[in-house]
Parts: structure tokens; sequence; C-alpha cells
């Protein structure tokens, strides 16, 4: 375990449901087959960074989440430009295109995103943060890179909980990147996650956690019938609004609830 970004104690075992509904199998087939498409298709064009439009890279972000077969509703105004650090719960894989489609954003991961096939490319050339989780003495480093990106007026996401969790349970935003954004002078973005079954409750059935495998994730959401991502973006927490990381960690934190209530929507996919 890391001393500052612990491991969730969800498992597949214990945590994770097996899809309700099915897809047939040749379904899930071009539903995974467009998804690699569409990442080969953004590692062809990161080239290009900063000329392609922030509008077409969240499209692009909503098409991959499409694509495996889930519904995407976006709630809540549109995330601020400028220097911002963004901030969620952490559950799948799916997070981290659906963090992306609120507003493009230089991710903060783990150093093991960078072995990920195909994605794990996509990353490290769209200019990802990536954290060594065992070494503490590289914090202070790590946090002077994100407040460095923050004040040239980037856009960085993270996820606190420092792990996936099911969705059930979740785990403490941790506080080391709130200080970042408050050395930068930058608002913090909280954006809450969560994934539901059509005509059901919350399901953790899109979940990427402990042991489980990349493509045993990718084959369950894909093979899931009816699933229905929702993303709650919060009011901005500006910088001079905290004394301190503790105090702003714990503002955006997400409310101790296990079924949002999701209103106003204003972007189905």
């Amino acid at each position: 375990m890391s001393a500052w970004l612990p491991t969730a104690p969800c498992t597949p075992e214990a945590c994770v449901e097996a899809p309700g509904r099915i897809a047939a199998v040749p379904r899930a087939v071009l539903r995974l087959t467009v998804v690699l498409l569409l990442l080969l298709a953004g590692i062809a064009l990161t080239p290009f960074g900063a000329r392609i439009p922030a509008s077409l890279v969240r499209r692009w972000c909503r098409w991959i989440v499409r694509a495996a077969g889930v519904r995407v509703r976006i709630t809540g105004a549109a995330a601020p430009t400028g220097g911002l650090l963004l901030v969620a719960n952490h559950i799948s894989w799916l997070d981290i295109p659906l963090l992306a489609a609120v507003r493009p954003a230089r991710m903060l991961a783990k150093t093991e995103v960078r072995r990920w096939p195909v994605a794990g490319a996509v990353a490290a050339r769209g200019g990802t943060l990536f954290i060594d989780r065992d070494r503490l003495r590289a914090l202070p480093d790590t946090v002077a890179r994100i407040a460095g990106a923050l004040r040239d007026g980037a856009a960085v996401a993270a996820f606190p909980e420092g792990s996936t969790w099911c969705g059930r349970a979740r785990g403490t935003f941790r506080r080391a990147v709130f200080q970042a954004a408050l050395d930068a002078g930058v608002p913090v973005q909280p954006v809450r996650i969560g994934y539901r079954l059509s005509g059901g409750g919350a399901t953790t059935v899109p979940a990427y956690v402990g042991e489980d495998t990349l493509l045993a994730s990718l084959w369950r959401v894909a093979t899931a019938r009816g699933l229905i991502a929702e993303v709650e973006v919060q009011d901005p927490l500006p910088p001079d609004g905290s004394p301190d990381r503790r105090t702003l960690a714990r503002a955006a934190q997400p409310p101790d609830t296990t079924a949002p209530a999701w209103t106003h929507t204003v972007l189905v996919a």
C-alpha cells in the first residue's frame, strides 16, 4: 500500500455485479472494436495537440463511452476556462473519458497506466502527469509540477481517492493534489460520477477494482445492456475560499449518499 495513494479494499469477487442483461457476443465485439478504433484515432491526432478544438475532444471522449454501449448524462454548468483542478470520485476506466468530456485536461495517473495497451499510449502522448505511488519522496516534486501546469492555464484532472472504488463504497479524498491548486491560486472543480442500469438503481458493473484486469472490465461493460453513466458537475470552489488543503479536500468530497439525485440534465449522448 502506498503511503499517500492507498489501495481500495473493493474486489471484483466481493463488489462487482455481473451484467443483468447481456448483449450478444457479436455486438460486444463490435463495441470494443469501435472503442479501439477511436483510441487509435486519438493516438494519430495527438501530434496536433492544442490545435484540436476542445469541443471536438469532449465529443471524442463521449463517443468512446457511447461506443462501449454506455449512455452518458452530464448535469450542471460548464467548467470554467483557465487554470483549473478537476477532481472526481473514481470507479472505472470509463471515468477518464467522462472527466475529459467535462473539460479536456492533463490527467494525473499512476505510472501503471502507462503500461495499459493502447490507452497507455494515448495517455502518455496526451500530456498525462504520471505518479510513482511507491515513492513518497517524489510527492513534493509531483505537487510542484501540477502547480506549474495550473499556473500556465492548463486544466489538470485527478482522482483524489487514490484508487478505484466500486461506487457503493468510496475513499476519502487525499489532500496533496489540493495543495497544488492552492499554490497555483486556481479553482477546484468537483465532479461526481455514478453508474446505473436503465430502469434500475446504481450498479457496480463498470467498476474496475482490485485484481480485476482491464480486459475483463472492458468485456463486462461491452456485454452489459442499459448502462448509464451520470456525471454531475458541481459548483467550482474558489482558490481563496479554503484556508488549507484539508478544508479544500473536504469541500470537494462527494456527500455521503449511495444514490445521487440527478437533476437538470443538460446533455444526453
